[in-house]
C-alpha cells in the first residue's frame, strides 16, 4: 500500500503545532488505555487458575477487585481519550476550512464562474469532515493498535512459545491479506466525493432560482437532472461500498481462522499439559484480543483511503492560482482619482491569445496601438497581429502566435475592443450602451476582477497592475443592483466586519441617505440582526445600504452600475442629494440605459460591442445634432441602443 507519509506528516503537523499538548494528552490517555487492555486478561487468567486450585478467597477477592478497578480506569483513560480527540479535530479541521475559504476568496472571476457555490460548499465542508478522524486519532489509533499487537503477541510467546509462534503467522498473514485489499477501493471514493460535490453543486444552484424554474414550468427539466445526477452517484457509491464489504467479509473469515487455530493449540497444549485451564483462557482471549488492533488497523487504513481521496481534492483545490497578479506595491493618492484606459482588449475567452499575451508588458503593447475610431475589421485584426508578434518572446512558439491570430480574429470573442478615453480626477462619466456591449465589463476590470489581454488601465499615473488589489478595492466603490446583505447586524453588514469604522460616521451616511427614522424603527438600532434574503428588507432600503456601505469606505472612485435601476422614484430622490454630495469628493462612472440618470455627469461614453462610439463633453455633445447622444435625447430614451 502506497501511503505518502511526506504529505500526511506536513499536513499534521502545520495544523497539530498549535495543539501539541492536546495531543500529547490523546497520546498518553489512548496508549495508556492500550496498555491495560494487555494487562487486564493476566488477571482473569490468574483469577481461573487460583479458582481450579483452591486458592484463598481474599486472593480471588483482589483480583476481582484489581480487574475491575483497571475496566474502569481503562473508560475513564478512554473517555479522557474522546474528549482530546474532538477538540484537536475540531480545532484542526476549523482552521483548515478557514484556509480553503480564504484561498478561494482570493481566486478571480473565472474560477468561480466554473465551480458552482454547492460544489465549493462540499468540497469545503464535507472533503474537510472526512479529515476531522485523520487529525484527531488516525496515525495515533494505527501507531496505538501497532503497539497492541506487538505486545500481544510478545505476552503470548511468553505463556507459550508454540501458542506464540502460531497465531504471530496467523496475524501476519491477516495483515498482509487485508493491506493488500485497499488500494482498489481509492478510486471509487475519490469518484464518490467527486459526484457528491457536482450533486450539492447543482442543488444549491436550484434552490436558488426555484422561483424562476416554478414561473417558467422547468421543475420537469429539473428534475430530469436531478433523477441523472442520482443515477450517476447511486453505482459509484456501490461501487465504494462493496470494497469496503470485501475487507469486512475477509476480516470476519480470517479472525474466525484465528479462533480456530487458537483453540486446535490450547486443546493440544492441554492435552499435553503444558499450559493451566487459566493459561488456555488466556491464549482464547489474546487470540480475541488480536483481532481488535488487526481490525482497528484495517478500519483505520480503509478511512485513509476516504482521507486520500478527499485530501487529494483538497490539496487539488489549494494548488489553484489567481490568473491575476497580486499587484505591485504602488499607492494611490488620497481623493479623486484620474482614470485612463490606453488600447485595452478584453476577452472573457481563454484563448491562445489569452495565455500567449498574458505576460506581456504595458509598454510593448500600448506602443502598437491606434485609436479606436479608426479601427475597422482590417486594422483591428492587423493591431491585434503587431501586438501579439511584439509579445511573441513570451510565447511557446512561432507557430502558437500564429494560431492565437487566427482565433483573435473572431471579433464576437471581444467584449472591449481597443477601448481608449481619460476621465479627469473629480469629474462624472456616463456610460450608455446597449446589453452586451462592454459597459459591465469595464467595471469590472476598474476593480481588477480581470485583467485585460492587451493595453493599460491607469489611475493618474499609477498603472492598475501597479497597485495591491486590497489597496485598489478599499480606493474603489462599487454599487450594483444586486446587493448582497448577510445574516449579521446592520453595523456588520454596512462595514464589512470592520470594527475600526465608528457608530458616528455610519449615522453620518445613514442620515445622508435619509434612513435615520428607518434605523430608529429598528429593535435594537444597528445591533439589530438582518434575516436571510436580505433581512426582510424593501429592494430600496437594501439599495440605500449598499449606497452606505460606499460612503463608509470613502472611495477615490465610485462606480454605479445601473444601482438606481430598482428604486421605486421616491426612494431615488433619497439618494439624489447624497451622491451629488458623494461626487464633489471623488471621480464617479455612473453606467445606466435611462438618461435621466446620466444628466448629472460631466462626461459620456456610449460603447457598441465593445468599442467606442462616442466619447465627450456631456453639455458639448448635447448641443451638437449631429452626435449619438443628442439624438438619443431628442428621442427621449435610450431604446435606439437596443
Amino acid at each position: 500500500m502506497n501511503i505518502p507519509f511526506k504529505r500526511y506528516g506536513e499536513l499534521l503537523g502545520h495544523y497539530l503545532k498549535s495543539q501539541q499538548s492536546r495531543v500529547a494528552g490523546l497520546a498518553i490517555a489512548l496508549l495508556g488505555s492500550i496498555g491495560l487492555q494487555i494487562f487486564n486478561p493476566q488477571l482473569l487468567g490468574y483469577f481461573i487458575d487460583t479458582t481450579m486450585t483452591g486458592g484463598p478467597p481474599q486472593s480471588l477477592l483482589t483480583a476481582a477487585l484489581l480487574f475491575l478497578g483497571v475496566a474502569l480506569l481503562s473508560q475513564i483513560l478512554s473517555i479522557i481519550a474522546t474528549y482530546f480527540g474532538e477538540t484537536v479535530a475540531w480545532t484542526a479541521t476549523n482552521a483548515l476550512r478557514a484556509d480553503l475559504v480564504s484561498h478561494c476568496l482570493q481566486l478571480d472571476l473565472t474560477f468561480h464562474k466554473a465551480h458552482t457555490p454547492g460544489e465549493l460548499l462540499e468540497r469545503i465542508d464535507g472533503d474537510v469532515n472526512v479529515l476531522a478522524r485523520f487529525f484527531s486519532q488516525l496515525v495515533i489509533q494505527v501507531i496505538g493498535n501497532g503497539l497492541l499487537l506487538l505486545g500481544t503477541l510478545v505476552v503470548l510467546f511468553y505463556e507459550n512459545r508454540l501458542a506464540g509462534a502460531a497465531l504471530t503467522g496467523f496475524a501476519l498473514i491477516a495483515l498482509v491479506v487485508l493491506l493488500g485489499l485497499q488500494p482498489f477501493a481509492v478510486a471509487p471514493w475519490a469518484t464518490y466525493r467527486q459526484i457528491s460535490a457536482e450533486f450539492f453543486g447543482f442543488l444549491g444552484e436550484y434552490l436558488a432560482g426555484r422561483e424562476d424554474i416554478r414561473a417558467n414550468g422547468a421543475v420537469s427539466y429539473v428534475m430530469r437532472q436531478f433523477h441523472r445526477l442520482l443515477q450517476q452517484w447511486l453505482p459509484i457509491y456501490q461501487k465504494a461500498r462493496f470494497a469496503s464489504t470485501v475487507l469486512w467479509a475477509t476480516s470476519v473469515g480470517l479472525f474466525t481462522t484465528g479462533n480456530a487455530i487458537a483453540l486446535a493449540v490450547s486443546a493440544y497444549l492441554w492435552q499435553q499439559q503444558a499450559i493451566t485451564i487459566g493459561t488456555a483462557y488466556v491464549i482464547f482471549h489474546y487470540t480475541n484480543l488480536l483481532a481488535q488492533p488487526i481490525e482497528r488497523i484495517r478500519e483505520e487504513l480503509e478511512e485513509l483511503q476516504q482521507v486520500e481521496a478527499s485530501l487529494q481534492r483538497i490539496q487539488a483545490l489549494l494548488q489553484v492560482q489567481a490568473r491575476l497578479p497580486a499587484g505591485g506595491d504602488a499607492v494611490l493618492p488620497a481623493g479623486a482619482l484620474a482614470v485612463t484606459f490606453e488600447q485595452v482588449w478584453f476577452s472573457y475567452e481563454e484563448s491562445g491569445f489569452v495565455r500567449g499575451t498574458r505576460s506581456a508588458s504595458d509598454g510593448e503593447l500600448s506602443q502598437t496601438g491606434v485609436g479606436s475610431q479608426e479601427l475597422g475589421v482590417r486594422s483591428q485584426a492587423s493591431f491585434v497581429e503587431r501586438a501579439l508578434r511584439a509579445t511573441v518572446r513570451s510565447a511557446e512558439s512561432e507557430s502558437s502566435v500564429n494560431r492565437a491570430i487566427q482565433q483573435s480574429n473572431d471579433q464576437n470573442s471581444w467584449a472591449l475592443q481597443n477601448l481608449s478615453f481619460h476621465l479627469p480626477a473629480g469629474q462624472a462619466l456616463g456610460i450608455l450602451g446597449r446589453t452586451g456591449s462592454g459597459k459591465s465589463t469595464l467595471a469590472r476590470l476598474l476593480l481588477r476582477l480581470y485583467d485585460p489581454q492587451i493595453g493599460t488601465i491607469r489611475f493618474g499615473d499609477v498603472a492598475i497592475r501597479q497597485v495591491p488589489l486590497k489597496h485598489l478595492r478599499q480606493q474603489v466603490g462599487f454599487v450594483t443592483q444586486d446587493v448582497q446583505l448577510f445574516q449579521a447586524s446592520v453595523r456588520d453588514n454596512l462595514t464589512f466586519f470592520d470594527p475600526r469604522i465608528p457608530d458616528s460616521a455610519i449615522l453620518e451616511a445613514l442620515g445622508w441617505l435619509g434612513l435615520d427614522k428607518w434605523l430608529q424603527s429598528l429593535p435594537a438600532g444597528l445591533d439589530t440582526l438582518l434575516g436571510a434574503e436580505n433581512g426582510g428588507l424593501s429592494a430600496g432600503q437594501a439599495q440605500l445600504l449598499a449606497f452606505a456601505r460606499v460612503f463608509l469606505k470613502k472611495p477615490g472612485l465610485v462606480i454605479l452600475d445601473e444601482a438606481s435601476s430598482r428604486l421605486d422614484p421616491t426612494t431615488e430622490r433619497l439618494i439624489e442629494h447624497a451622491v451629488d454630495q458623494l461626487l464633489l469628493k471623488c471621480t464617479g462612472i455612473i453606467i445606466a440605459h435611462r438618461l435621466a440618470t446620466v444628466q448629472r455627469v460631466d462626461r459620456i461614453l456610449i460603447l457598441e460591442n465593445g468599442q467606442v462610439i462616442e466619447y465627450g463633453d456631456r453639455l458639448t455633445l448635447q448641443q451638437d445634432p449631429h452626435s449619438r447622444f443628442s439624438q438619443l435625447l431628442q428621442a427621449g430614451s435610450t431604446s435606439m441602443l437596443r
